[in-house]
């Protein structure tokens, strides 16, 4: 069963979203938040799989809460429903731990599979965030930054554990975190670097000279 809080000031949203999910097989709706206070304790309370989160909230906003969420409980999904039509926040979002950016008039199919997504640690995104990613990408290569700058300060210590050639246990010792916690980073990173392994996000970690290259020469020796 995957539970859910549902968190938006809107009322009609809510019902709405609770509608929805109240009719898929498998997802259970665990509460439902108006502000950010009430999503943080309800959090704290409840430990939701998946938290469908709105970003312009009172007391307070919804990036100020995914700060909070993926400090203390970063294994738990968040799909942000934004009401933006430029997706402004779509980065603000994803540097603070939101697996998934969609409108708010996303169809109920695209709502739904981002739930059961993010449950396993996968993300989706709106074609409006997906081009506005795809423009700054472009306009970061120009300037010489990437898309490890999407990395929250913890991913990137994840990534640069991952350069080093450590397991998830040997992560979570360093780190002095959870396995869990280490694999839903890792997911994390992955999915924010575009990369298909872990392999792959430990080139882009050495590339980017998170750890000195003879470390890693080291751990293959």
């Amino acid at each position: 069963m995957i539970r859910v809080l549902i968190v938006d000031d809107h009322s009609i949203v809510r019902q709405g979203l609770r509608f929805v999910l109240d009719h898929e097989v498998g997802v259970e709706v665990v509460g439902e938040a108006a502000n950010g206070s009430q999503a943080i304790s309800m959090t704290r309370a409840f430990e939701p799989d998946v938290i469908l989160l709105d970003l312009i909230m009172p007391e307070p906003d919804g990036l100020a809460v995914l700060e909070v969420v993926h400090a203390e409980q970063p294994s738990i999904g968040v799909v942000v429903l934004s009401s933006s039509p430029e997706d402004a926040h779509v980065i603000d979002a994803l540097r603070r731990g939101a697996l998934s950016y969609l409108s708010k008039t996303a169809a109920v199919d695209e709502i739904t599979d981002a739930v059961r997504a993010a449950a396993r640690g996968e993300g989706v995104l709106s074609s409006g965030a997906a081009s506005r990613l795809m423009r700054i990408a472009r306009e970061s290569a120009d300037a010489g930054a990437g898309p490890i700058d999407l990395l929250s300060p913890r991913e990137r210590d994840v990534l640069a554990e991952l350069s080093r050639g450590r397991s998830n246990r040997e992560i979570a010792r360093s780190l002095n975190i959870g396995e869990e916690t280490v694999k839903t980073h890792v997911s994390s990173v992955l999915a924010k670097l575009g990369v298909a392994d872990r392999t792959q996000a430990a080139i882009v970690g050495l590339q980017h000279k998170l750890v000195p290259l003879d470390s890693a020469l080291d751990r293959d020796a």
